[in-house]
């Protein structure tokens, strides 16, 4: 079926270099004499039209996009909450239920003609595009997750930018730590990978790093602590992954809503009181959340944004459907839905960052 009007979404949480991914999928589309519309928050655009001005559906041109690459976010709007496979629908006892509702956004594509989707998103939302497309709906996917945790690809856009801005924040962190001789806890988001943490950790510098890969004894950490506190370096900085947990427990839950991934955070805190109770040092916990999805993208996420929108587009002119363009340099290549959904990569404890952490003499917690 030749394609001449294609939908765009973004699902999950956002991250930097959405917004360069659209724009490249809609100038290369453009191109090829397609017409673009981006789909409103995720799939709730199709799903509840009613509850948007445009219909939930935004057209997009060239002029539409014209300035966006830089800028955080995403102008289409993103939801964890809209699932259409385990859709969240207040039932008549006043409960929020999932259904399916899948076979209703089907006949949504088909009523609004569209030939064919993108979707940009993580894990969860990728799983959506793959039972999509085993539906029958023609569907390239693009990895997008500060956490980098999508396996089958090298990186993910977002990440950078997040090591980027959690570097920058530990860097600064070392500062006052120093100046009042204590203890600085920095708790970075990665849900159940530990990648932001290593790397932002080993390139600031940081004397412990708490990955979920490696559940972590706290008296090994206090003993770095106390270590460098016996040899003239009166303050530690503890950079600890929100999905860090300790040998024998479990990581440390917010909550969860109907429809939503349990929300991890608070492990930082956990850490800073066992430390600053071992030590008998002054301890502060920063928290840096949602602070590393926000803001624009670095020129790597840039790049790579553009490149993976652009291979969207390149694999539905070439008729493939069911894959997720992935990062394997030096090019973007094709891999299947099926191979990437439920997948989750984490750290390699054996991989050279870790491999030249240790041999910083950084502690790991084990």
């Amino acid at each position: 079926m030749k394609i001449k009007r294609i939908a765009i979404n973004t699902g999950g949480g956002d991250a930097p270099g959405l917004n360069a991914v659209i724009r490249a999928i809609v100038l290369a589309a453009t191109q090829r004499g397609w017409e673009c519309v981006g789909i409103r928050d995720g799939y709730n655009g199709l799903l509840m039209p009613e509850h948007y001005p445009d219909g939930g559906l935004m057209p997009l041109t060239p002029d539409t996009v014209r300035g966006i690459t830089h800028l955080g976010g995403t102008i289409l709007g993103t939801t964890n909450r809209g699932n259409p496979l385990s859709y969240p629908v207040l039932g008549e006892d006043g409960q929020y239920h999932e259904i399916d509702r899948s076979d209703e956004l089907l006949d949504a594509f088909a009523d609004n003609k569209l030939d064919a989707l993108v979707a940009i998103g993580g894990d969860g939302s990728l799983g959506i595009a793959g039972a999509l497309a085993n539906k029958g709906l023609r569907v390239v996917g693009v990895p997008k997750t500060i956490d980098n945790d999508l396996d089958k690809t090298v990186a993910t856009f977002g990440f950078n930018s997040a090591v980027y801005f959690a570097t920058e924040c530990i860097d600064r962190l070392h500062t006052t730590a120093a100046s009042h001789q204590r203890i600085m806890v920095v708790e970075v988001m990665g849900r159940y990978a530990g990648w932001i943490a290593l790397n932002s950790g080993v390139a600031g510098t940081a004397d412990a790093i708490l990955l979920p890969e490696i559940p972590y004894d706290i008296t090994k950490v206090a003993e770095k602590v106390q270590s460098r506190t016996a040899h003239g370096r009166d303050f530690s900085i503890v950079v600890v992954a929100e999905g860090a947990r300790p040998i024998g427990g479990d990581v440390t839950i917010i909550g969860k809503a109907v429809g939503q991934a349990e929300r991890l955070g608070g492990v930082g805190h956990k850490v800073g009181a066992a430390l600053e109770a071992l030590t008998g040092k002054e301890t502060r916990v920063v928290v840096l959340g949602h602070l590393l999805r926000g803001g624009k993208p670095t020129a790597y996420d840039r790049l790579l944004s553009l490149r993976f929108g652009a291979a969207a587009v390149r694999a539905l002119a070439e008729g493939v459907t069911g894959i997720m363009v992935a990062l394997d340099p030096p090019t973007v290549n094709y891999v299947p839905l099926a191979e990437v959904a439920g997948r989750m990569k984490q750290v390699p404890l054996d991989c050279d960052t870790m491999l030249t952490g240790r041999d910083l003499g950084i502690n790991f917690g084990d």
